[in-house]
């Protein structure tokens, strides 16, 4: 079977294929982020509140995340072209809903369809790459697949941004409709299934009914804790404990459920393989430190800085490029060098990126400066994605490719939204730490405070205010003064958390086995 799967070829040119199921893994990453900045406007056209607003990416993200793990399954099920074109059809439809929704809970039935649909577009836009192509392009193919998955995420706010500002909110979902709706022919007429998957499509499988309940269960309640966790007050609040306790008991039973039976939607035997298992863990951590050094550069440039969406994206916009750049070096490096060391030398870039912020990230910074950061931060990633990705298929049979690009792209994903949940976090409890250890010198026993108070009075006086208003506007100002430099302290606690755990994942790297670059990577050399 696994000869057969390497002599099989398709019919199409391979990269004309990989651009099409890229364009439609694209389309969906670029809309887990688009709609971000445009939820106030979402709030006030549908008359609903902010918090409510929420749900329209928390809904989204909780579909996504459940069909993510299953995907492989469904495609087995189905077959897996055929499960490809119903999640574009469904995305699209579902993009041309959102858009036309007259109220919020619409919007919301809506995105959860959305989501659903966009579940299987990553993975299954992975998996006919790695079959599309021979072992020994895979690298170069991954590369494509990794643009995406990396340029998405950065694009989209600031898209989002100018579409909600020069258009409506509603084309953020309306962009969808033209590419969704190429993507679709195009897949129809040039995408096939090899012959080992028309052969897994015929046998028949039982339905996991147990299994669905409790990944649903589990992975709902963990997306929706993760999400609202820290506007909740974490375990302060009954309803984050209740999700806990549900996400805690499905999730444990799930594993133990899929272990025993016979027909499991989630193929956990696979996490016997070293590298599957080490690739997941690598792909989680970089999923988080991704995300969370993208949420936190524009919120910190917006709320500290004063920048607008615009001037904030564009920042970001250099990174981009130089990781567009990396991408194809690294996939042909993949040809040449184990991808472990490529790998360490990504996880070591990202670590120097990470603490170089600690040292680099202040309220002068210009906006060129701020720019190099971004870059210096963003180097290691290219040179991450696609070994982590090249290495999960590192001995595991060609037929369970749907299972792995499935898991791999849900570690990801779970990961994208554990590190945004943790800096959200850290950042609101360093910033109290440092403004309670501020406010010690804050008295008027302090002579510097003191002086620095009296000379703001001053000033105030000169400017024309009253003595009594001159000194509210100065402990107004000194306080205010005393907030942000909190913040950038808790900014520069969260990037060196973050340093931290790219530098373990630098280590862990030299664990992973060493496969023959020349024979392509199914090989393992002990």
């Amino acid at each position: 079977m696994a000869e057969e799967a390497e002599i099989w070829k398709p019919k199409f040119n391979p990269w004309l294929i990989a651009v099409v199921v890229a364009l439609a893994a694209f389309m969906e990453v670029l809309d887990t982020s688009i709609a971000n900045v445009a939820l106030p406007h979402i709030a006030g056209n549908l008359g609903a509140s902010n918090d409510e607003s929420t749900w329209v990416l928390t809904s989204y993200l909780v579909s996504n995340a459940i069909v993510l793990p299953i995907s492989g399954w469904l495609a087995n099920l189905f077959g897996r072209k055929r499960f490809f074109l119903v999640c574009i059809f469904l995305f699209t439809l579902s993009s041309l809903l959102c858009g036309a929704a007259p109220s919020l809970a619409i919007l919301i039935v809506f995105r959860i369809i959305q989501g659903v649909g966009g579940g299987g577009l990553q993975p299954m836009a992975q998996a006919i790459l790695a079959d599309t192509f021979p072992p020994q392009k895979r690298g170069l193919a991954f590369a494509l697949y990794g643009i995406t998955a990396i340029m998405a995420p950065a694009i989209g706010p600031t898209l989002g941004g100018w579409i909600t500002d020069n258009y409506s909110w509603r084309w953020i979902f309306y962009i969808n409709l033209p590419v969704g709706l190429l993507t679709l022919f195009l897949v129809l007429k040039i995408v096939e299934d090899p012959p080992y998957l028309a052969r897994n499509k015929t046998a028949g499988i039982t339905v996991d009914y147990i299994g669905i309940a409790l990944l649903a269960l589990g992975v709902g309640a963990l997306q929706v804790l993760l999400d609202k966790g820290q506007e909740d007050d974490w375990f302060g609040s009954r309803f984050i404990v209740t999700l806990v306790a549900i996400s805690a008991i499905s999730l444990v039973s799930l594993v133990l459920w899929e272990l025993h039976t016979k027909t499991p939607i989630i193929d956990l035997r696979m996490y016997k393989s070293f590298n599957f298992a080490v690739a997941n863990l690598m792909m989680f951590v970089l999923g988080m430190l991704f995300f969370s050094s993208l949420v936190m550069m524009p919120q910190f440039l917006q709320t500290l800085m004063g920048y607008t969406a615009e001037s904030a994206g564009l920042v970001l916009s250099g990174a981009s490029l130089i990781i567009l750049a990396e991408m194809p070096i690294t996939g042909q490096l993949t040809t040449k060098v184990p991808v472990k060391y490529i790998m360490a030398f990504g996880w070591l870039s990202l670590a120097y990126g990470m603490y170089y912020s600690t040292s680099s990230l202040d309220l002068l910074i210009s906006f060129k400066a701020a720019s190099w950061l971004r870059v210096v931060q963003s180097f290691g990633l290219g040179f991450l994605f696609v070994p982590i990705t090249f290495s999960a298929y590192i001995g595991i049979p060609p037929e369970k490719g749907n299972s792995v690009s499935g898991l791999v792209n849900f570690m990801r994903n779970i990961g994208s939204s554990v590190g945004t949940s943790m800096v959200t976090t850290l950042l609101a409890r360093r910033a109290q730490f440092h403004q309670s250890m501020l406010s010690y010198h804050a008295t008027n026993y302090d002579p510097a405070f003191r002086n620095q108070l009296n000379g703001l009075s001053r000033q105030l006086l000169h400017a024309g205010a009253t003595a009594p208003d001159a000194q509210a506007q100065a402990y107004g100002r000194i306080y205010q003064s005393m907030q942000v430099q909190s913040q950038t302290l808790a900014y520069i606690d969260t990037f060196k958390v973050l340093a931290v755990a790219a530098g373990i994942m630098f280590l862990l790297s030299f664990i992973v086995r060493k496969n023959d670059p020349a024979s392509g990577g199914p090989s393992v050399v002990e």
